[in-house]
């Protein structure tokens, strides 16, 4: 069995649940919670699981904590300093 993300027009509702309706015995529809939650969920865990490969493989570097500290420090001060301009 294969999992399909459907959009269905407003004006085509009707007709795609008389088809579902009668095909019931290869078709099962069913609302996907993190969809309710979050409409961009699948879009989202794909970023992220991409980024995790890119940390793993070398090709996105990660900062420690105390790295981001130091630069969003640096970055605050520098905003500042040009806000005073």
């Amino acid at each position: 069995m294969q999992t399909l993300s459907v959009q269905i027009k407003d004006n085509y509702m009707q007709q795609f649940m008389n088809f579902v309706k009668n095909s019931q015995s290869n078709i099962t529809i069913s609302k996907d919670e993190n969809l309710k939650f979050d409409p961009y969920f699948y879009e989202r865990k794909k970023d992220l699981e991409q980024i995790i490969e890119e940390v793993e493989n070398g090709t996105m570097e990660m900062i420690s904590q105390e790295q981001y500290n130091q630069e969003i420090e640096i970055f605050f001060k520098d905003l500042k300093a040009n806000a005073n301009l």
